[in-house]
């Protein structure tokens, strides 16, 4: 499994894990990050059960786990967060943010943990860690009915769920180096997972707002640079939601 420092100023820093060789191919990739401040730090989509035991060895090399105080569970999916009940165990006290419509329904990877939820309300939210305050972003329908995405203002970083999400080959780069070559791995999942392109709209109408040096998606290749707005205009333009196209 690769892992990657996307940023550092001393006491902030953004970490993402992904593409590991030993996956199973009937499981989908995934990329996970860990924020890290003052000490501190969360996990952004923990990911599922299968792939616990490579993502735990992995960031154990690179930070102490009981450094851990949060998760953020972007949406409801298995592949988001079915190993948090793993989690929990090695992190008892770490608060879990996610949208107030899926407590209920995670609760049932493992109810034990049901306490340490933090139920976001739909207009999203800020959260700290350490001394940082980070943005929840509502990203409803995109593709989940309760999503939210978290932009980091220090480090310009938006991580995106599956919103730039793409089904790319093994030895497909961290970051985006060729994006007209990228596309063809994006544009079948968000035809078919991003249901509403009105919905899209309004995701764009509020991350166009934003001060964004690097999106980081769920799946695939995180966005730097140039690719950021390449990006943004790409799906803009895509006609989504429509099983036919």
């Amino acid at each position: 499994m690769q892992h990657r420092k996307l940023f550092d100023d001393g006491n902030h820093s953004w970490m993402a894990f992904g593409r590991d060789p030993q996956r199973a191919q009937s499981i989908i990739d995934t990329n996970e990050y860990v924020i890290m401040n003052n000490g501190e730090a969360m996990i952004l989509d923990p990911g599922g059960t299968e792939v616990f035991p490579v993502i735990l060895s992995q960031m154990a090399e690179q930070f102490d786990l009981k450094n851990v105080k949060s998760y953020l569970c972007s949406h409801q999916d298995p592949d988001i967060m079915s190993s948090l009940p793993l989690w929990m165990a090695l992190t008892p006290d770490a608060k879990i943010y996610l949208s107030w419509l899926w407590g209920g329904f995670v609760a049932h990877f493992g109810n034990d943990y049901a306490n340490n939820f933090e139920l976001v309300p739909d207009e999203g939210m800020t959260v700290s860690i350490g001394q940082a305050q980070l943005i929840l972003v509502p990203a409803h329908h995109c593709h989940s009915a309760g999503n939210f995405h978290l932009y980091d203002p220090n480090a310009k970083i938006l991580f995106s769920g599956d919103m730039g999400a793409a089904l790319v080959p093994p030895d497909a780069p961290m970051v985006v180096d060729d994006f007209d070559e990228h596309v063809k791995y994006m544009t079948k999942f968000h035809k078919r997972w991003m249901p509403s392109n009105h919905a899209r709209d309004e995701w764009l109408r509020r991350v166009r707002k934003l001060d964004i040096d690097m999106i980081c998606p769920q799946h695939g290749s995180i966005f730097h640079g140039q690719d950021v707005k390449r990006f943004l205009d790409w799906i803009e333009d895509l006609r989504v939601g429509d099983l036919a196209s």
